[in-house]
């Protein structure tokens, strides 16, 4: 059995980094099988895995008390989260650089983390209209692993560098651990720097151990949890709302909505064309009819409609300044002279 002090991960059996060890494969780590010496346990001494001592006796409550108990701890992941709202923000220029770089952005994770970062890549597309290569997901154990758990694959260093192997350099790796020390993630972040990637750490671990081979490291503190080691309680509930934040402010940085609006969307269906129209009478103030023209003469295209309603001009010129805005509709109406209505009252 080997205990970890917030401590390394990982010992390839390679010859040290030259800097002396001072990234996350140190000393008494596993091999990248994630099987100690003796194949004993495991024990990690980090915050998600603490006794939280205000619930010893969950398992006595009748099930409304049980749920207050929940609610109590579950109340203090957003001011976790607010905590580390500078680091976040660098992480989102982080994102926006890499995509204005024409590379991507890309998630690693093992077990709730890993569901967490293949539900945000798989919304933005439809939600944003961008591209599905701007945002991808890796999950430890692959599609497989999303709808039933895997053990074991989230302790292989090996496999997290070998789905990182294909990073083009400038892209941004965010990796999502609830405990700062997943294998997995580690061996993905290890190839990103690799690859001339940015990095990003995502945990529960203000001291998470591979914190420190990162460009920036989102570390909230959301403590033990109601249930011993369930990080799919506070710590997922923090990274779903990091995650949510950083996607969604890395979309609104590259321009994808207007004012608080979303104007990605393309109309595909019936249902669509109806957001769409109802989002084009919110920005422009106009009625439906003369919105839904606009959209039709627009091919379905949102913000194509948007400047052609707000500048006044054909869905053809509309088209060719949002191209040389690179898509973002205050550029473009600027470019045609046109300033966007004042916001509502």
């Amino acid at each position: 059995m080997r205990i970890e002090q917030e401590s390394a991960v990982h010992d390839s059996g390679r010859d040290a980094p030259p800097n002396g060890g001072n990234t996350p494969r140190e000393d008494g780590a596993p091999s990248s099988s994630g099987r100690t010496e003796d194949d004993g346990a495991v024990i990690v001494r980090a915050p998600t895995e603490a006794r939280n001592s205000g619930t010893h006796d969950i398992d006595l409550l009748p099930a409304l008390d049980v749920l207050r108990q929940i609610n109590a701890e579950d109340v203090t992941v957003p001011a976790a989260v607010g905590a580390v709202l500078p680091e976040l923000a660098r992480a989102v220029e982080l994102g926006v650089a890499a995509l204005e770089a024409g590379a991507g952005i890309h998630y690693f994770g093992a077990g709730t983390s890993g569901r967490i970062a293949a539900q945000d890549a798989a919304e933005l597309p439809p939600t944003y209209g961008v591209p599905a290569d701007w945002v991808v997901s890796h999950h430890a154990g692959g599609g497989e692993a999303l709808a039933r758990a895997v053990e074991g694959i989230e302790d292989d260093w090996e496999t997290g560098r070998a789905d990182a192997a294909g990073i083009a350099p400038g892209s941004l790796v965010v990796g999502l651990a609830a405990s700062g020390r997943t294998p997995y993630v580690g061996g993905a972040l290890e190839a990103a720097r690799e690859r001339s990637a940015s990095t990003v750490l995502i945990s529960a671990n203000p001291r998470a151990p591979l914190a420190g081979s990162v460009d920036v490291h989102v570390g909230m503190s959301t403590g033990a949890e109601v249930i011993a080691g369930s990080t799919r309680m506070k710590a997922g509930t923090a990274q779903k709302l990091a995650l949510n934040a950083f996607s969604t402010a890395v979309m609104v940085r590259m321009g994808r909505t207007y004012s608080n609006l979303m104007v990605g969307v393309d109309a595909t269906n019936g249902k669509l064309r109806g957001r769409v129209v109802t989002i084009l009478t919110q920005a422009t103030g106009m009625d439906e009819a003369v919105c839904a023209k606009a959209l039709n003469a627009a091919g379905g295209d949102t913000r194509v409609a948007l400047v052609s309603l707000l500048a006044d001009v054909d869905a053809a010129s509309a088209s060719r300044a949002l191209g040389a805005a690179r898509g973002r509709v205050r550029a473009a109406l600027a470019r045609l002279g046109a300033a966007g209505p004042a916001a509502p009252e």
